[in-house]
C-alpha cells in the first residue's frame, strides 16, 4: 500500500508541471496591425524651429514576444518591434527650413520620409494575475535607430539625411479584465514618459476573444484603439513633437 502511495504521488509530482505549465513558464508571440493617422513636426536643431508636414495615413505592423517565469525578484522580459516609417509634404511658405547640411528656401515643397521605428525592451512583474484580472508594472527603455530624410520635391538631388539613435526610459503598465463566460476580456497596456520638455505616450486599449483555449496553446485575437505621442527633446539632436493614432487588430498565441 505504501508503494502504490508512493509511486502515486511520484506520478502527480511528475504531472504536475505539465499541468501547471501556464502557471510556470509561458511564451507569448503576437502581431498587430496598426492603421494609423499620423501628424506633427520635427527639427534636427531646436523646437523653435521644427516644421510641420502633412503626413500620409499608412498602415504599420508590430510584433512582439513575451516570456513569463516563476523565478522570484527577476522580472518578465518582453520584447516589441513598431514599424513606424512616415511619409510627409510641406511647402516652405513663410520661412526657409534648415535640416542637416541643408537650407530649404522659401517656396521649396519637400517631402520626407520619417524613420521612427523602435524597439520596446519591457521588463515587468506579474502583480496580480488570475482568470478575471492581471495586473502588469515595470519598466520600459523605447529604442530608436532611424533616420529622416528630407527632398526637394523638384529636384531629387537636394536630398538630406539625419541619423539618429537614442534610448528613451518608460514607465510600463497592463490590465485586462476577463469577462466569465464569454471567452472576452478587456485590456490597457501602455507606456509613459513626461520629463522636462519631453513627453512620450504609447498605449492600447481594446478587447480580445480566446479563439482557442487549451492545455497546449492559446489564440486570441483581439482589436482596439492605439495612440502615439512622440514628443522628443534632443534625442540625439532630434526633436520631433509626432502624434500617431488609429485602429488596430491583432492575433496572439500563448504557448
Amino acid at each position: 500500500m505504501k508503494k502504490y502511495c508512493l509511486a502515486a504521488a511520484l506520478s502527480m509530482a511528475f504531472l504536475a508541471p505539465v499541468a501547471q505549465a501556464d502557471t510556470l513558464l509561458g511564451l507569448y508571440v503576437g502581431v498587430d496591425g496598426w492603421q494609423s493617422d499620423n501628424s506633427g513636426s520635427f527639427s534636427d536643431s531646436s523646437k523653435m524651429q521644427m516644421q510641420d508636414f502633412n503626413f500620409e495615413d499608412e498602415t504599420f505592423i508590430s510584433y512582439y514576444a513575451a516570456l513569463e517565469h516563476p523565478i522570484p525578484l527577476v522580472p518578465n522580459i518582453k520584447l516589441k518591434y513598431t514599424e513606424l516609417e512616415l511619409n510627409g509634404y510641406a511647402k516652405l511658405d513663410d520661412e526657409a527650413f534648415e535640416f542637416g547640411d541643408r537650407n530649404f528656401a522659401i517656396g521649396t515643397e519637400i517631402n520626407t520620409v520619417s524613420d521612427l521605428s523602435h524597439i520596446d525592451y519591457i521588463l515587468y512583474y506579474e502583480i496580480f494575475d488570475n482568470d478575471l484580472v492581471s495586473i502588469d508594472l515595470g519598466i520600459n527603455a523605447k529604442q530608436f535607430d532611424g533616420e529622416i530624410i528630407v527632398t526637394d520635391k523638384k529636384d531629387a538631388s537636394s536630398t538630406e539625411t539625419v541619423d539618429f539613435s537614442g534610448f528613451v526610459p518608460l514607465v510600463y503598465g497592463r490590465a485586462e479584465v476577463g469577462l466569465p463566460l464569454t471567452g472576452l476580456s478587456v485590456f490597457f497596456e501602455g507606456s509613459l514618459l513626461a520629463i522636462d520638455d519631453s513627453k512620450v505616450q504609447d498605449y492600447q486599449t481594446g478587447i480580445a476573444w480566446a479563439l482557442l483555449d487549451n492545455l497546449a496553446v492559446d489564440l486570441d485575437i483581439k482589436a482596439g484603439y492605439r495612440k502615439m505621442t512622440l514628443e522628443l527633446d534632443d534625442i540625439d539632436n532630434l526633436y520631433t513633437n509626432i502624434d500617431a493614432s488609429g485602429p488596430f487588430a491583432g492575433i496572439q498565441i500563448h504557448f
